[in-house]
């Protein structure tokens, strides 16, 4: 089934009260920190590389991706302990179990310092009993953080963190620009064999399915991965409201209104449920696409039982793989479409944060704490940190060609140097979900093959939607993105 939040009954009208008179909270303090100045640099500002004075260690709960598990001797790791005179001891963390893991870590009181992979909002569950800092009194330590964040004009989307007390508690990564990557993926060649263009809104999206139907009646179209999280947020925009992912807290702002209201009683949340119903009463889309595992509907798509998934750049990449296997390599054709528009119009939603970190709450006590804010600040917020967690180290793992950075040549990363026989973030642990994300358009895109480009180039021409603007909270739920 469709998962929505029920906000019923007097629990729900006293939260929403809370919610509200959350936003009225600010925070005007700002911590001393003359004493926790071991390491630290004497002067750190914009465009400095951080390096500690004297030899410093920190932990780090680490996300443990399969596809390329954990080394402590990756060059990330020992440039770090050369260049910023930082070692990281990391607790290291299947990817699968991550979530869990890190709430029993922290829950217990033995979180690492150093806490990665984590969306905002998901801090929220941790605020109340003070185990995660409260961040934003220590911004003033970050040179990169703060420079971007005006550059950038940014100052909505970090107000959008603030919890009850006026304080946000997370360190997202942060985006020049909008980052559409989630769409739907289709089996192109069968959309060429039944002459079928691909859908620019979600009503062509039903037909093209009503069509692939009639033509296919064995196979139900679509059967989606995710959940349905993924197709519910991007269509959420398009019928003028959040579900899916995008739902978060349930609240959404209407601007015509100017006042906060429940998503899920508008007329636009209505639509959206009414339009995804009549796909899977007509047959269109799998039911099981709201309860399925993600293998599962990946099967499906890659064996040829269904035609359209929910999928981003990265997924499409392990969809030919597993295809190729199934089908035989040239047998089939599968790419992302541009996000279809709706009743609210050719619009793209989301947000320029990312996922970031949350640092333990006993950091504050350390001699080192000054550094560990700079050396953070380097290294997620620095343009040049930034390129050196998803690059490497220049002359070594890239070089630069007319301002275009180029892999070396014995080294592969996504299909961008298939010549390659060693790889960025398997051999080097570069390009890692823990540590690169953010940063400018420029960089984000450098690794992005032709057709990324074009889907990027594609879904520009969309006019961004209004911000659904939500109130701080300090009992905000979270659905997100699986981890990139």
């Amino acid at each position: 089934m469709i998962r929505r939040r029920d906000f019923l009954g007097l629990s729900a009208l006293t939260a929403f009260g809370l919610v509200l008179a959350g936003c009225d909270s600010e925070s005007s303090s700002k911590a001393d920190t003359s004493k926790a100045r071991t390491g630290a640099m004497d002067s750190f500002k914009l465009g400095d590389t951080f390096k500690a004075t004297t030899p410093l260690t920190y932990s780090f709960l680490f996300s443990d991706q399969p596809t390329y598990p954990y080394k402590k001797d990756w060059l990330l790791f020992t440039k770090m302990a050369s260049d910023n005179n930082v070692t990281l001891d990391a607790t290291v963390v299947p990817f699968a179990d991550y979530t869990q893991k890190r709430s029993l870590l922290i829950s217990s009181g033995k979180a690492p310092e150093i806490i990665a992979k984590t969306y905002p909002g998901e801090e929220s569950a941790f605020v109340s009993s003070g185990a995660v800092l409260p961040v934003s009194d220590y911004v003033d330590l970050m040179p990169h953080f703060q420079d971007k964040v005006k550059k950038w004009k940014l100052e909505p989307e970090i107000a959008g963190l603030t919890q009850q007390d006026g304080k946000y508690y997370v360190l997202p990564g942060l985006h020049e620009e909008l980052w559409p990557d989630y769409s739907l993926a289709f089996r192109k060649d069968i959309l060429q064999k039944e002459s079928l263009a691909e859908p620019k809104t979600w009503d062509e999206f039903r037909d093209v399915l009503r069509a692939l139907k009639k033509a296919h009646p064995d196979v139900v179209p679509f059967s989606d991965r995710f959940n349905g999280n993924s197709v519910l947020n991007i269509a959420g925009t398009a019928f003028g409201t959040v579900a899916g992912w995008g739902l978060v807290d349930g609240l959404a702002f209407n601007d015509s209104k100017k006042q906060f209201e429940f998503a899920s009683s508008t007329p636009a949340f209505k639509d959206l449920l009414t339009y995804f119903n009549s796909l899977v009463s007509e047959g269109l889309m799998d039911p099981e696409s709201f309860t399925q595992t993600d293998d599962s509907a990946i099967q499906k798509f890659t064996s040829g039982k269904s035609f359209v998934i929910s999928a981003n750049s990265q997924n499409i990449i392990t969809y030919r793989t597993s295809m190729e296997q199934s089908l035989g390599k040239g047998n089939f054709t599968v790419g992302k479409i541009t996000v279809p528009g709706g009743p609210a119009g050719n619009i793209i939603g989301g947000s320029r944060l990312e996922n970031g970190i949350m640092l333990n709450s006993s950091v504050k006590d350390k001699d080192s704490f000054v550094a560990l804010m700079q050396y953070i600040d380097w290294l997620f917020y620095s343009d040049a940190g930034q390129e050196f967690a998803k690059w490497g180290v220049q002359g070594t793992t890239y070089t630069k060609e007319g301002g275009k950075r180029v892999l070396a040549k014995d080294i592969n990363f996504q299909g961008l140097n298939p010549a390659g026989t060693k790889d960025l973030r398997v051999d080097y642990g570069f390009s890692g979900g823990n540590f690169a994300y953010g940063g400018t358009t420029d960089l984000l895109q450098s690794t992005f093959d032709a057709e990324e480009l074009a889907f990027q180039k594609a879904m520009k021409s969309k006019t961004p939607a209004p911000s659904h603007r939500r109130c701080p909270t300090a009992t905000r739920t979270v659905s997100r993105p699986p981890l990139r």
